[in-house]
């Protein structure tokens, strides 16, 4: 196997990543670790070849060791620095991004960084965009060399990429367990050229024959957030009984090449083409497995191999939602069971206007509104109508020349606007979708489809000519609230 892939023409990384986020675990009833001393465990992966490192805002203080590390490396030219921002849900301006972005910097006492993967928590607020915007405006200045999105959904990393932000990773969970990956996320990245970077090839240390034949855990007895959160994988996964018949197969498949269970399960993952990487964590000052992830990138799977554990995959439930699902709506697969440990509270994209004790209003701020006289959508009552509305942020057209694009920024504000009115997008009763060119139809179909299904909203599509160059599709809702 080639051992090293191009993701930029700036940016060639090795398959395996080295993960810095048990860095925050081991500080979490504990001072900070020593950034001199911590850093030197990092050598040893650099001269095994596994010279990227994955950190975050939140991971720590593994931005100051990874730095520490390269800033004394002899060998600091191949060294790459991947950290990620996350920041709150609401509006995000451009001197917040710059102000994140050198933040990060003067912690890892760079110039630039190679890598920097942005997370959205709430899409409805079209913020989010504005961050990847700004972002690609620090990286024309040089601050970053590439930007990379982490646990972005297969939507919104095409409205993204229609968008013309130069996205070339997308880091998300992908396992034997976890096979998201593999659905929507696919078609995205295969027609944009987008590589995913995955985590949580190991669940945890779950798939490894430290869990081969024994009980469940029950949750409190965890000791790890990692461990917390993909126990709750696999209860989506199907349940203990068929976990331990998947670790099964693993195991003879482990024989067979003479490796361990984790090695398989982590090498599975690279037979999905669209996988850059694989990110494994380390708990720095333990064992560093250097000689099991060496041996990992020189086993090749045959196809008896990968049939035997699709088989065992195939009786395992599909962990629900798209990827990334999992911190933005139920069942959330995280350590605590919900956005608790991350989030206080994620505010209203639009503030309603009070007309009436029965009416209310909310507006987009597009320049639509104020020319035509109208508002994005009014509340009478129990009922919520929306306006015809298109893939307008501002005074730009989101989404390119890709319908689909379109149509799913246009569905999050649609959700926006009924949100802040009180309800929710299951609510909508009714929709009406005008396309400019009938040869459109299906990719917009398919995106109300998979934003709608078990809603199942009373539809009607047709041909319009559409006002404004450039925009493909133009939908309205009704929404009819219970409560």
């Amino acid at each position: 196997m080639n051992k090293h892939i191009s993701l930029s023409p700036s940016l060639s990384i090795p398959k395996l990543i080295i993960g810095l986020w048990q860095i925050a675990d081991m500080e979490k009833d504990q001072s900070q670790l020593e950034p001199i001393k911590t850093a030197k465990y990092l050598n040893d992966y650099v001269a095994a070849g596994f010279s990227a490192f994955d950190m975050a805002d939140h991971y720590g203080s593994s931005e100051i060791i990874a730095g520490t590390c390269k800033n004394n490396h002899p060998d600091n030219d191949t060294i790459r620095l991947f950290t990620k921002w996350v920041p709150k849900p609401g509006v995000i301006d451009k001197s917040e991004v710059r102000k994140a972005v050198e933040l990060a910097l003067n912690r890892m006492q760079q110039t630039s960084i190679d890598l920097m993967q942005f997370h959205a928590w709430h899409y409805p607020d079209p913020s989010w965009l504005n961050g990847l915007t700004f972002l690609k405006e620090l990286k024309e200045e040089g601050l970053i060399h590439n930007i990379g999105v982490t646990n972005f959904d297969a939507h919104h990393l095409r409205i993204a990429l229609a968008h013309g932000i130069p996205i070339v990773s997308n880091q998300i969970s992908h396992s034997v367990l976890d096979r998201r990956a593999l659905g929507p996320m696919k078609e995205v990245c295969e027609q944009y050229g987008v590589k995913i970077l995955a985590y949580g090839t190991l669940a945890g240390g779950f798939l490894s024959s430290r869990w081969l034949g024994k009980n469940e855990p029950n949750i409190d007895e965890l000791q790890t957030w990692s461990q917390m959160k993909y126990k709750r994988f696999i209860d989506a996964a199907g349940g203990w009984t068929v976990f331990q018949q998947l670790l099964s197969t693993l195991e003879k498949t482990a024989n067979k090449h003479n490796t361990s269970i984790a090695n398989i399960a982590s090498r599975f993952v690279l037979e999905n083409n669209d996988v850059a990487a694989i990110i494994i964590g380390a708990r720095l000052g333990e064992n560093a497995h250097i000689e099991e992830h060496q041996a990992l990138l020189n086993i090749n799977l045959d196809d008896n191999d990968v049939n035997l554990i699709e088989d065992a995959i195939s009786l395992l439930s599909p962990v629900p939602g798209n990827c990334g699902d999992e911190y933005r709506k139920p069942p959330f697969l995280t350590a605590s069971g919900d956005l608790s440990h991350h989030l206080e509270t994620i505010p209203a994209v639009y503030d309603p206007k009070v007309i009436s004790s029965q009416r209310k209003q909310v507006y987009s701020g597009t320049v639509w509104e104020e020319f035509a006289g109208y508002c994005r959508a009014v509340r009478q009552g129990n009922r919520i109508f929306v306006s015809g509305t298109t893939a307008t942020h501002g005074k730009i057209i989101v989404g390119g020349r890709d319908a689909a694009a379109q149509t799913h920024f246009i569905i999050d504000k649609i959700e926006a606007a009924i949100e802040s009115l009180g309800g929710e997008l299951k609510d909508v009763v009714r929709t009406r979708i005008f396309v400019n060119d009938l040869n459109d139809w299906e990719p917009v179909a398919r995106a109300h489809g998979y934003r709608f299904k078990n809603i199942d909203p009373a539809n009607t599509l047709v041909q319009a000519n559409l006002v404004g160059d450039g925009y493909l599709v133009e939908i309205e809702a009704e929404a009819y609230l219970q409560k």
